[in-house]
């Protein structure tokens, strides 16, 4: 597990990774430090980046929003909200933080390390938001906006263009048009602390499961499921 030292020591590279040096080096730092961190180590550190992830995230949404208004001008407002949302939910956010390759420099507790793989997407999307917001504080919303786009316009532009299946309105239809009615949805299991859970859920018409699938929330889980319905019926296994 990482030490404070290790994260105050590895400032100057967070810097050269992100391309912008902090003028206060002590908003970076906090925004590597996760909660279960601060409670293992009060004697070291008494604050963590749950702030500046609220803030980050709205900063975030301020910055796509203001792109897609200016670059999409003929989209109608249900479908800038949309891509919105893909641009700036939790996936693209552990994406983003992903490419800029800093969860080394993470500060976790010894029982959240040992939990590595489970609720871990939700902690990497925190710690990009939770970076935004340092960058924010520090050097307002143009050195955000300079951050983001100068990193991930790709990403942006890719999501921007691919078409997106929302798997579980895709099944629904399926199933309504060829068995005139939905498929239910199941919580499984439910694992982990209720800020970080994990959801299992199954989906299933008649008593016959067509799917499986976990996720951070029901919603994703349940499109997770849906996902899984829909390829084995893709591949013939279903249906």
């Amino acid at each position: 597990m990482n030490t404070y030292d290790h994260l105050q020591k590895g400032v100057p590279l967070i810097e050269a990774q992100i391309n912008y040096t902090f003028k206060e080096k002590s908003l970076i730092e906090l925004a590597f430090i996760h909660r279960s961190f601060t409670n293992e180590n009060r004697a070291v550190i008494d604050g963590h980046n749950e702030r500046l992830e609220f803030l980050g995230d709205a900063i975030l949404g301020l910055v796509v929003s203001d792109f897609l208004y200016s670059h999409l001008p003929d989209y109608p407002e249900g479908e800038l909200s949309y891509l919105r949302s893909r641009l700036v939910e939790a996936p693209a956010c552990t994406l983003y933080l992903q490419k800029i390759d800093l969860e080394k420099f993470l500060m976790v507790g010894k029982g959240e390390a040992m939990n590595a793989g489970k609720g871990r997407g939700t902690i990497l999307a925190d710690l990009f938001e939770a970076i935004i917001g340092a960058i924010y504080i520090d050097g307002g919303i143009d050195a955000v906006r300079a951050f983001f786009f100068n990193h991930f316009k790709e990403e942006v532009l890719s999501i921007i263009e691919k078409p997106h299946r929302n798997w579980k309105a895709e099944l629904q239809d399926y199933c309504q048009k060829k068995y005139q009615k939905p498929p239910d949805y199941v919580v499984l299991k439910e694992e982990g602390p209720d800020h970080l859970k994990t959801f299992y859920i199954q989906v299933h018409l008649d008593g016959k499961e067509l799917g499986r699938g976990e996720g951070s929330s029901k919603k994703e889980g349940e499109q997770a499921a849906a996902e899984s319905a829909i390829q084995a019926m893709e591949r013939g296994q279903g249906g």
